[in-house]
């Protein structure tokens, strides 16, 4: 190296550079660890119980519950104004030996729930009840209504048959589309809002 040929100020200059850049490397990767360890704090178990299948006369039905589906801060988001949407999915196949399940039916269904900051009272939507609005002014009661299925209709029971095996799987997410554009570009890891339960199967003979 010629040292002739580099100016003292430039040396310092370049020695600052050097360290400004590792310093900024130093900060991206605490940052990403606090962000990390945030998402992983904030991460949750949700989980579906209570999942029950029952029947009336003419229609299959299934019952269930979404239990640990509101974090903290899922709620200081909804109270924000930010509106939440919970998706049910439920599939139904029979089971035939040596070939392939028939699947019969494929239902999705969604809760909506938006909080009036100016009236003071939650908003409810539920699909599978023509979307009519539920309103009340109680938060605990609102999160009732958005993760209880109850007599969602599967299928009407002509499509099944006697003594036949059928599965039914269901399962529960939050999908962080339904989170507003400019929040998703604020939050920057959109992942740690997304909520999901596995996959629950009941096998039963009609």
């Amino acid at each position: 190296m010629k040292e002739s040929g580099i100016e003292p100020q430039l040396m310092v200059t370049r020695t600052f550079m050097a360290f400004s850049f590792r310093k900024l490397i130093v900060c991206a990767l605490v940052t990403v660890t606090l962000l990390v360890s945030h998402g992983a704090a904030f991460a949750q178990e949700a989980s579906l119980t209570n999942i029950t299948v029952s029947n009336t006369r003419d229609d299959l039905l299934l019952y269930l519950n979404l239990e640990d589906a509101f974090s903290e801060k899922l709620k200081k988001a909804i109270l924000s104004g930010v509106p939440a949407t919970f998706t049910f999915l439920a599939k139904l196949s029979s089971v035939r030996n040596l070939w392939f399940d028939n699947d019969i039916a494929d239902i999705t269904v969604t809760h909506t729930i938006k909080y009036d900051n100016l009236k003071k009272e939650f908003i409810v939507r539920r699909s599978w009840r023509n979307n009519e609005p539920e309103v009340t002014k109680s938060f605990g009661e609102a999160q009732k209504w958005m993760t209880e299925v109850n007599s969602l209709k599967i299928v009407p029971l002509g499509q099944l048959e006697k003594g036949q095996l059928y599965q039914l799987r269901t399962k529960a997410e939050v999908s962080k589309q339904t989170l507003p554009y400019y929040l998703h570009y604020v939050l920057f890891f959109v992942s740690f809002w997304d909520i999901e339960t596995d996959w629950y199967t009941i096998d039963f003979i009609y």
